[in-house]
């Protein structure tokens, strides 16, 4: 049986670096492996009024994919030495309802590239930070946090280092090792 990844892009944008780290995570897993790719562009911004007249569709679906999920793989990019906002409003939308979350006790894998020279270490660490107040059970190591990614990736997206290529081969190895020792002390509790 495989394992079944859901990988979610913290970028709206169409041409984002951060999707086409997803993307090439999907040409580099191990045979065994699916990733699939989801957005976050229809989710609308937090709010529990609407929240009590019922999940918006959008919402329902990342929810159920997230859960259908064997693991969730996630792409951010950094804004201002944090985290996106729309990454973060769809996090607190998987957050919902409170002690139930779809992030509970699911394997998690973060990466991120970056324009700029700070990579992407502090949205990851802010991410971590609100994955785990849900739950989720996030690899530390490995960690891709691409610096002056534009120097990486081609305008098609294409990874022109086979460091980076190497970086991103071990990240979704580990994600599938970790994804089966959570599954293991899920089932000996």
């Amino acid at each position: 049986m495989g394992l079944s990844v859901l990988g979610i892009a913290g970028s709206l944008r169409a041409r984002s670096y951060n999707l086409a780290l997803l993307r090439a995570a999907q040409d580099l897993a191990p045979p065994d492996m699916d990733i699939t790719i989801r957005g976050i562009h229809a989710i609308p911004l937090f709010n529990e009024d609407v929240e009590a007249e019922g999940d918006p569709e959008p919402v329902l679906d990342l929810k159920q994919a997230v859960q259908e999920a064997d693991a969730v793989l996630i792409a951010t990019p950094e804004y201002n030495r944090g985290l996106p906002g729309g990454l973060k409003n769809a996090v607190d939308w998987l957050s919902r309802p409170p002690k139930q979350s779809v992030f509970d006790l699911k394997p998690i894998g973060l990466m991120g590239a970056s324009t700029g020279i700070g990579a992407t270490a502090e949205a990851q660490r802010q991410l971590r930070a609100a994955l785990a107040y849900c739950g989720a059970q996030t690899m530390t190591e490995p960690e891709v946090a691409l610096a002056r990614v534009h120097r990486l990736i081609d305008a098609e997206g294409r990874i022109l280092d086979h460091e980076v290529e190497d970086e991103l081969r071990r990240l979704v190895e580990a994600l599938g090792a970790w994804a089966d020792a959570v599954r293991e002390a899920i089932a000996a509790a």
